[in-house]
């Protein structure tokens, strides 16, 4: 049974001159220590829902594994927030590189941004798939009547694996890269193909969303939010699809229009 992410808190609430005492319901913030092969790892603060998910997409996202089977263990201790890893292949040199930079030689290309398990990890995409306007505006509803954490608390994020047709699955996190590591260790638990999927996200676009959603493998972008100018250059040279400002059948289509059609 997963946890509640979100508890309730007695405030005081001032509307005009009017003041009174309400309950209000308030985001749950939860620190998690991961540990691999007995070492201490990383710490992320994130929502205390779907931990073995987030576990396992952070340690694919950094680099650390690859699929599913490269782990060897997995133990979660979710009252005291650890989690204790255990690979099949030792961690080595691993990392060293998790937060080293790499600067590159590519004549201007944004890949000289990156971080070392970027180089790594990071995938240029390669699907043909095609999405209409009018889906792209049907997933962000989608996203949007599902997201019921975020309209109690006012403080989560959504991010969802979609088809054309609709959502697949949808994590929650009160932070947004949690909520797409999330999904990428579903994708891992599930053996998903990923050719023919999209992912739609309630965030801003960062350099860091788009690495995470190519190193997934997905193709197309959606948000409701805005782009930052090096996640467009990321997405220009990883072959992904970044539309952002969708809101009230209006939206952006910043990078690789070619896969959002009429």
């Amino acid at each position: 049974m997963e946890k509640e992410i979100i508890c309730k808190r007695e405030i005081i609430k001032i509307d005009h001159q009017n003041k009174k005492v309400v309950i209000d319901e308030i985001a749950i913030e939860y620190p998690l220590t991961i540990f691999v092969d007995n070492e201490e790892f990383a710490t992320l603060v994130c929502s205390p829902s779907h931990v073995e998910e987030l576990v396992l997409g952070f340690l694919a996202s950094e680099g650390m594994i690859r699929i599913k089977a490269d782990v060897k263990a997995l133990q979660i201790d979710e009252d005291k927030g650890f989690a204790y890893v255990h690979l099949h292949q030792p961690i080595g040199d691993k990392k060293e590189f998790v937060s080293k930079r790499f600067i590159g030689s590519c004549c201007g290309k944004s890949r000289q941004f990156y971080f070392y398990n970027d180089v790594k990890t990071a995938k240029t995409i390669m699907s043909s798939m095609t999405i209409s306007a009018a889906q792209c505006f049907q997933l962000m509803e989608m996203l949007h009547e599902a997201s019921s954490a975020f309209k109690r608390t006012g403080g989560i994020h959504h991010a969802a694996l979609c088809s054309k047709e609709g959502l697949i699955k949808t994590f929650s996190d009160i932070g947004r890269h949690n909520a797409l590591d999330k999904l990428y260790g579903f994708c891992l638990n599930e053996n998903i193909s990923l050719n023919d999927k999209i992912i739609a996200f309630s965030g801003r676009i960062s350099s860091e969303v788009v690495l995470k959603v190519s190193k997934i493998g997905c193709g197309i972008l959606l948000s409701k939010s805005a782009p930052t100018n090096l996640a467009l250059q990321l997405a220009e040279d990883l072959n992904i699809t970044t539309v952002g400002f969708i809101r009230e059948n209006k939206m952006n289509i910043y990078t690789h229009s070619n896969r959002i059609t009429k």
